[in-house]
């Protein structure tokens, strides 16, 4: 006699229809990504000019005018301001006066220097007569050297009245205008900014620095590269070497001061913006890779779902190290060949679910484009 369960016979029961394999869900899996990486540290950085001269005049005067315009890039020796010329003018006219003077002194004194040396031998004139008067000869030589000095130094004061830059940059705004009286070595007039390079000043913490103390020397000589992007750029599109390795650490703040030397030929950077640095690790590192998005969290541990052999979601807790190339770098819990469901992980509820994978690459989400 057959047995019936709840109206169903045991044969109805077990039947294929009731133990069919539960429906596969479809996934994107990516292959994990093996190779070697720099890794870079992330810090706050300050841009900085190259050369920045304040320009004051060397001599003292009203200024007559203002050559340049403010904010614009002028070129070593421009004309920026003139202070009024006349009185210097004056001075290297009397200075010229003088100088003939000198020169007509010294005629003079050689004629009479070359008489007496005439006369003496008959004792026309005596021994100190003949040698005052060489003595004057000899002083009136050294008088015209005196007068030739003071020219000059009148011609260097009148060139001084044209205030010129003293660097390839960019001009400030004029902090004095016309009528105004500048003094000698203290009005300040504009200040002048070098525009083709510049320098990225930034602090990496003590245990960055550590990270590569060992060759700090050879990072100071050859150039460790960073990488840099201003306020309202994505990724670090702008590239450039460490040309500066401070000699001490500041005990008050446990960071070292290093400094960036970055082209600007576009013009991109102004002194004084914020910016922000990767500093890069002298040596390559061997690293597992992954994309960000297949990490997911189970209270204080993170996992992934891999591919497993039998078309199934297997549940890996991993160790998160930093990212790198816009992947996360899997310290440990991955392997090179395993593959990493990264779309569709709504769809896994539970380790050993089957799944339907279609392959994708493992994308980059930096400008370094994909791996």
């Amino acid at each position: 006699m057959a047995i019936t369960i709840v109206g169903f016979s045991a044969a109805e029961f077990c039947s294929p229809a009731m133990t069919a394999e539960p429906q596969r869900v479809s996934v994107d899996v990516a292959p994990v990504v093996a190779k070697s990486i720099r890794q870079w540290d992330a810090f706050n950085g300050r841009v900085t000019a190259v050369e920045s001269v304040e320009i004051r005049p060397r001599v003292s005067g009203y200024i007559d005018s203002i050559a340049y315009r403010e904010g614009e890039e002028v070129r070593r020796g421009d004309l920026l301001f003139n202070i009024d010329p006349r009185p210097y003018r004056a001075a290297v006219d009397s200075a010229k006066a003088r100088l003939e003077r000198a020169r007509a002194s010294v005629l003079l004194a050689k004629l009479r220097d070359q008489r007496a040396k005439k006369l003496l031998p008959n004792n026309t004139i005596s021994q100190d007569e003949a040698q005052s008067r060489h003595a004057i000869y000899l002083q009136s030589q050294a008088d015209v050297l005196d007068a030739e000095a003071a020219l000059a130094i009148a011609e260097l004061n009148l060139d001084f009245t044209q205030v010129r830059a003293p660097v390839d940059g960019r001009a400030g705004r004029a902090m004095l205008t016309v009528g105004n009286l500048a003094i000698a070595d203290q009005s300040l007039l504009t200040t002048v900014v070098s525009q083709d390079l510049v320098y990225v000043d930034f602090d990496p913490d003590e245990q960055s620095y550590l990270r590569y103390s060992a060759k700090a020397s050879k990072a100071a000589a050859n150039g460790l590269p960073v990488r840099i992007a201003l306020a309202n750029e994505e990724g670090y599109p702008s590239a450039g070497t460490v040309y500066f390795i401070d000699n001490q650490v500041n005990p008050t703040t446990g960071t070292i001061r290093m400094r960036a030397r970055v082209d600007n030929a576009q013009r991109k950077f102004t002194p004084g913006l914020f910016a922000r640095v990767e500093l890069a690790n002298v040596d390559e590192v061997q690293a597992v890779l992954i994309d960000e998005k297949a990490v997911l969290t189970d209270q204080d541990r993170k996992y992934v779902y891999v591919l497993a052999a039998d078309s199934t979601a297997q549940r890996k807790d991993v160790q998160l190290g930093r990212s790198a190339e816009g992947l996360r770098i899997i310290t440990s819990g991955l392997s090179a060949g395993d593959k990493v469901i990264i779309g569709g992980l709504q769809r896994i509820y539970a380790s050993g679910t089957p799944v339907e994978a279609s392959e994708i690459p493992m994308f980059v989400t930096s400008k370094v484009g994909t791996l």
